[in-house]
């Protein structure tokens, strides 16, 4: 029978067939009642009467066979009588030689009694060897399920270990994110408190240039207004002291300038409405500037005879303000912007 090895599953041998065995005990137990019978009754019978003649050469009549002595007489007191004169005894008789008997021829028992206790000494052996074989199965088992419960034992000590090991490991992994856990919270209040402080630094930083912005459009405003003040006392003076109007004496503007400004009045300008109309029309205006380029005002000298149009082209204008210099650094105070609904496409 091979043992099982370490690490492989264990299974339990089948239980041995005891019906043979039973079997052949019985037929043993059998065979020795029948031997015992047979040599009993061989023993019981009686053997042959033997008798047997003697002849002696010597003597020519064989004596009588004593008889037995006769009963004693009852107890009567004899009568006083006279002593008898003495009387010699007869001879002895011969001595008659008794025959040595024949012995009977001996059985064979002999022979059946060594083959009965051969037998007997057989089924011993048989028995003493099934014993054997009984206890080395049984030895065998009682390793087997010795080693199968140091096998169980070794594995609820292992499996105890890995238990334990994963739940320090699971311990760990939980401290770790636990840890984690907190240092991304730290984190994002970090993150949160210099958020706060960016976004408070930043809207300091928007109030302040917005507070600079106020105050320099305060100061560019007031210089606007205190220019418009002066332009307009200048026409205003010029319109009373000669009853019309001065011509300008400036030299003619050249038609790069005309073009510039042109596509900047043109970026500027958003017209919803729809430019598939006869012909081209066209709105003329007179723009008044100061000398920094800021428009003083805008007024409509020729229609195009769509109002939309011309209150796009006018809301253009006002948002291309402050409008570009010339090379030389200066500008016309007085311009004419002529603008077709073609030029929107």
């Amino acid at each position: 029978m091979k043992p099982a090895t370490h690490g492989s599953p264990y299974t339990v041998p089948p239980e041995p067939n005891r019906v043979p065995a039973i079997v052949l005990a019985v037929a043993a137990h059998a065979l020795l009642l029948a031997f015992l019978w047979i040599g009993i009754s061989w023993q019981n019978t009686e053997p042959p009467a033997v008798e047997a003649e003697v002849w002696d050469m010597k003597v020519q009549s064989a004596a009588a066979p004593a008889l037995p002595p006769p009963p004693p007489p009852e107890a009567v007191e004899p009568e006083p009588q006279p002593e008898p004169a003495p009387v010699t005894p007869p001879p002895p008789p011969p001595k008659v030689v008794e025959p040595e008997p024949v012995k009977p021829a001996a059985p064979d028992i002999n022979l059946e009694r060594e083959k009965k206790l051969a037998e007997q000494k057989k089924q011993r052996e048989r028995e003493q060897l099934e014993k054997k074989e009984r206890e080395r199965e049984l030895a065998e088992q009682k390793e087997r399920e010795e080693l199968k419960a140091k096998e169980l034992a070794d594995k609820k000590l292992a499996d105890k270990k890995k238990l334990a090991e994963k739940k320090e490991l699971e311990k760990k992994e939980l401290e770790k994110k636990e840890l984690e856990k907190k240092e991304l919270a730290k984190k994002a209040e970090a993150e949160k408190l210099a958020a706060e402080k960016a976004d408070a630094e930043k809207k300091k930083k928007v109030a302040a240039e917005k507070a600079a912005k106020a105050k320099a459009e305060a100061a560019e405003q007031a210089k606007l207004d205190k220019l418009r003040d002066a332009e307009l006392k200048r026409i205003t003076g010029a319109a009373g002291s000669g009853g019309e109007a001065q011509k300008s004496s400036a030299p003619k503007i050249d038609a790069g300038y005309i073009g510039k400004l042109t596509a900047l009045i043109k970026s500027n300008t958003t017209f919803a409405g729809s430019t598939d109309v006869p012909g081209n029309p066209k709105a003329v205006f007179k723009v008044e500037l100061l000398p920094t380029g800021e428009i003083l005002s805008v007024r409509l000298s020729k229609s195009s005879g769509v109002p939309q149009f011309d209150d796009a082209v006018e809301r253009g204008i006002n948002k291309s303000s402050p409008l570009p210099k010339k090379k030389d650094g200066t500008v016309e105070r007085t311009i004419v912007v002529n603008f077709s609904m073609k030029d929107l496409d």
